[in-house]
């Protein structure tokens, strides 16, 4: 392009200055038709795309659309580069309708049909959606795959601590068994302690068996009566 794109802007407002040019000739398409209009006419784009190359950036538009192949028309025109119109300097602050206007107009000057930037919207978009299901795809195999994994380190959690809680019991039990054995025999032992004490009580001023408590060792040898 020899010229600048914003130097192919025309005054939309022409028509409304010359009402007697109007009124003699019957309404044309012009550059500045609806979009919408216009986009009945775009094709349909096909089958989603097929992304050929890894994406290693997922934040990375510009490798999205490369990896599925989308080319730039060969006259520049992308939807990407009308966007940067549309918020250029030169016109971001004009009225939308006047926005639309002057981009159409633009690209009619250019040779660049707005057919052409539709379809490329639509490519981009069409591969932004794939890829976004590509990566949802992904995220339910992995939430999926980690969910059993979590089941499964669940189920093994349960069976230790199973285990460990049995291993618990056993040792509380042989306690039990163990306090009661010892305390049985400590009955007998005290009524043992008794039958000596008596005995011995017949020829000792002090008693040395110890019958119910343990026994401690005499501070001096027993007296006899």
């Amino acid at each position: 392009m020899s010229k600048k794109w914003y130097n192919l802007f025309v005054s939309v407002d022409e028509s409304s200055q010359r009402p007697e040019e109007s009124e003699a000739t019957s309404p044309t398409p012009s550059a500045a038709q609806t979009v919408a209009d216009i986009a009945r006419g775009v094709s349909p784009i096909g089958p989603p795309p097929a992304f050929t190359a890894p994406i290693s950036n997922p934040t990375s538009f510009a490798e999205i659309y490369a990896a599925a192949e989308i080319h730039p028309p060969t006259h520049g025109f992308t939807i990407e580069k009308v966007g940067e119109m549309l918020h250029s300097e030169h016109i971001r602050n004009l009225p939308r309708d006047v926005k639309k206007s002057s981009i159409l107009v633009a690209l009619e000057a250019a040779g660049a049909p707005i057919q052409d930037v539709i379809q490329d919207a639509m490519k981009r978009d069409q591969a932004l959606d794939t890829f976004e299901s590509v990566q949802e795809r992904a995220l339910n195999q992995l939430e999926a795959q980690k969910t059993k994994e979590n089941q499964d380190i669940q189920a093994e959690l349960d069976r230790l601590v199973g285990e460990h809680k049995s291993r618990m019991q056993a040792n509380s039990d042989a306690i039990a068994k163990e306090k009661e054995r010892f305390f049985a025999w400590r009955l007998k032992k005290q009524e043992e302690e008794q039958k000596i004490a008596d005995a011995v009580s017949y020829f000792v001023t002090e008693n040395p068996v110890t019958a119910g408590g343990h026994a401690a060792p005499p501070a001096s040898a027993p007296k006899p009566e």
